[in-house]
């Protein structure tokens, strides 16, 4: 029989899910308990069987009952599992309907329970259950089996965190990676292909390679960083985009200082896969594990202390007293309970790391009153999208039961543009989100930038200060704050916890007692390997810290000794010394590293993997090609200008002159000892060597 009349043959909708609703809770029933389950007969029930094997949907194997007569076990394929999540939607539409009829019949008014296809109405009922993408344990079971012989995508961190929430139903409506013409309608209008609101391009980015081995209409296995298996998808459509516009559209500017552009341009794949996921099993975390909930899970612990209002508080910094007053006043505003909802997947690069931030969470968290406060983790990757962002933050936030959503000033603003401007308004993320708010179905709780008034010793919004020329405002920036720690200067309590602060302190201790590295780049001879040996033996001298040199030639003898000299090998090099440097200083040491690192962006991504743990010091020796020409001792430029040497720095291939330094260094007429002394001394006014 072939498919087409396989599909003729299929039970009504209703009927087939039923069927394989049943197959996904209890697979290994025997024939006659499944009929009786879904209440038909033996015959009937072989029939559905069979057209839902010959149609795909099911499989068929072999196993010996207790009598020892050959039986079959009946289990979802992966088709079976995406058509039986397609059913439920359709079934819920129809109940939710079914049930609306019936509510105005008898009380004359709409009862919000409507189709799911119209999701903002449904979610303002925040105790609700919503939909999650997770086939049952015993299905995942199998299909971890099969999906042993499909072709492998290890997801990047983002891609993870985004997987983790479609699979839960934090990213709900969506069903998968977008496709083609859902991602267009995100990118240019905020909308999904059906016209639901969205605004964050939620895709899959892959390789070329990757790319060119996936065909439409295949299966592929979605795996973690350990080859552990999350999720298969459905690979629907696949389509090279075009990044300018989305930069331009999503982020406001094609800008690389904006961390989001930056990664889409240097980071993500080239070519992005669309298609409906099956989930697995969700990702593993062991860290502060009581402190993660699904959205269900949050649904359900509000209906169980019956708490109708929810106002979140999003949140990727540390707490002050200044949040504290903010959520305060969000919440009686709103009349409503509080779950402080910080982001622990992906933020800006240079943020608290989130364990130090949950740490300052739980410390503080008892200054709020228990009956009316939680706190639950959000394993989000953030983009830094200002207004989009917000709008998405609100969507998500109304996924896991909450009814009201604090946005605040500058709202997931990415900092400054490289024209030294901000990329955002400071309420431009309030504007869209207010624009939007009937469908996002999460009332926006706005408030501005809180101050402290010394005389009356509170917070109050800046803008709401009638006298602010009879008062004395006190503030602390986040840059003021980051440089206190970093010289171990008081906080005031004014400002902070105390309990804050200490963890605060734990994880930053004063410059002069953190580790740092020092990464010099310049071209081939002009002098960085003779600098960096000499500055290696000025910190040895001083002591306190153990130091490391990793120079370039020595990398590439010890570590990359396989490496050519292509633009793909030069950057691997480059970060592989990177990451080295990244756990010298995350373990206190001194890193000082002396490649040439002709390229603008992976010294880029190297600052950001290094200023995880520690300062990253930027020195240009600024010798020029004419003298590192002339210097020439490997006679290695006579060779690149004879065509013997490809690709070579300032000959046939760019470098990329660093724009912004902490220290550039002129070894023309000047002796070695004077350039480290330079960087010495730099690194004395940064406060990573104490002055003697």
């Amino acid at each position: 029989m072939n498919a087409q009349h396989a599909i003729a043959n299929l039970p009504e909708e209703d009927d087939l899910f039923l069927l394989l609703r049943q197959l996904d809770v209890a697979p290994e029933a025997s024939q006659r308990a499944t009929a009786e389950a879904l209440g038909i007969s033996l015959g009937r029930l072989n029939a559905y069987l069979r057209a839902a094997t010959e149609a795909g949907l099911v499989s068929k194997t072999q196993r010996a009952g207790p009598d020892k007569r050959q039986r079959f076990a009946y289990a979802l394929t992966l088709a079976g599992a995406r058509e039986k999540a397609k059913l439920v939607d359709a079934f819920l539409a129809r109940k939710f309907a079914e049930y609306d009829a019936l509510h105005a019949e008898l009380t004359g008014t709409s009862s919000k329970f409507v189709p799911i296809k119209h999701r903002t109405e449904l979610v303002q009922n925040n105790l609700a259950p919503i939909p999650e993408l997770y086939v049952s344990y015993e299905s995942a079971q199998k299909l971890k089996v099969e999906a042993a012989d499909l072709t492998s995508h290890d997801l990047t961190p983002r891609q993870i965190c985004d997987l983790e929430l479609l699979m839960n139903g934090g990213f709900n409506p969506l069903k998968g990676f977008l496709s083609e013409e859902d991602y267009n309608g995100v990118v240019e209008d905020m909308r999904l292909a059906d016209g639901t609101l969205w605004p964050m391009p939620i895709t899959l980015d892959v390789n070329d390679k990757f790319a060119d081995s996936v065909e439409l209409g295949q299966d592929i296995a979605l795996r973690d960083q350990e080859g552990v298996i999350l999720a298969t998808m459905t690979v629907t459509d696949k389509w090279v985009p075009n990044k300018a516009r989305e930069a331009e559209k999503v982020f406001g500017a094609d800008d690389d200082a904006h961390p989001a552009v930056n990664y889409l341009h240097n980071h993500a794949g080239s070519v992005y896969l669309g298609g409906p996921v099956t989930g697995i099993q969700q990702p593993v975390h062991y860290d502060f594990r009581a402190r993660r909930d699904t959205p269900n899970e949050l649904r359900s612990y509000f209906r169980k202390l019956g708490w109708r209002k929810v106002v979140a508080f999003q949140t990727r910094n540390p707490l002050h007293r200044a949040h504290q007053e903010l959520t305060f006043r969000a919440a009686k505003e709103a009349q409503a309970n509080l779950l402080i909802h910080p982001i622990v997947g992906m933020t800006k690069p240079g943020d608290v790391d989130h364990f130090t931030r949950v740490r300052c969470y739980e410390a503080v968290l008892d200054k709020y009153p228990a009956s009316t406060t939680t706190m639950s983790l959000l394993n989000l990757a953030m983009r830094m999208a200002g207004p989009r962002e917000a709008v998405w933050h609100g969507l998500i936030r109304a996924n896991h039961g909450c009814t009201h959503f604090i946005v605040g000033r500058d709202h997931a603003g990415p900092g400054k543009n490289s024209a030294g401007e901000d990329f955002y308004g400071p309420y431009d993320a309030q504007d869209l989100y207010r624009a939007h708010q009937s469908e996002i179905g999460c009332e926006m709780v706005d408030f501005k930038h809180m101050v402290y008034v010394q005389e009356r010793a509170q917070y109050e919004p800046a803008d709401e200060i009638k006298d602010k020329d009879n008062v004395t405002i006190l503030n602390i920036s986040g840059t003021e704050l980051r440089r206190r720690l970093a010289e171990g200067l008081e906080i005031p309590e004014w400002f902070s916890f105390p309990e804050v602060v200490k963890e605060l302190r734990r994880t930053k201790p004063p410059r002069s007692q953190q580790g740092f590295t020092v990464f010099f780049t310049g071209f081939s001879g002009s002098g960085k390997s003779t600098i960096a040996n000499a500055l290696m033996v000025k910190l040895m001298e001083m002591g306190g810290r153990p130091v490391t040199l990793l120079d370039g030639d020595i990398v590439r003898k010890n570590l990359s000794s396989e490496l050519g000299f292509s633009k793909e090998h030069r950057d691997l090099n480059i970060r592989r010394i990177g990451y080295v440097a990244s756990e010298i200083t995350k373990n206190g040491g001194i890193a000082i590293c002396a490649p040439i690192a002709p390229y603008a962006t992976t010294r880029r991504a190297v600052r950001e993997d290094i200023e995880q743990y520690g300062a990253f010091v930027e020195v240009h020796v600024a010798t020029s090609i004419e003298e590192c020409e002339r210097r020439d001792r490997k006679g290695l430029y006579k060779l690149a200008r004879e065509g013997k040497i490809k690709e070579f720095t300032g000959i046939s291939d760019p470098y990329d002159v660093p724009q912004n330094p902490e220290l550039s260094v002129e070894t023309e007429n000047v002796d070695v000892d004077n350039c480290a002394h330079q960087v010495i001394l730099k690194l004395e006014s940064m406060g990573l060597i104490a002055a003697e």
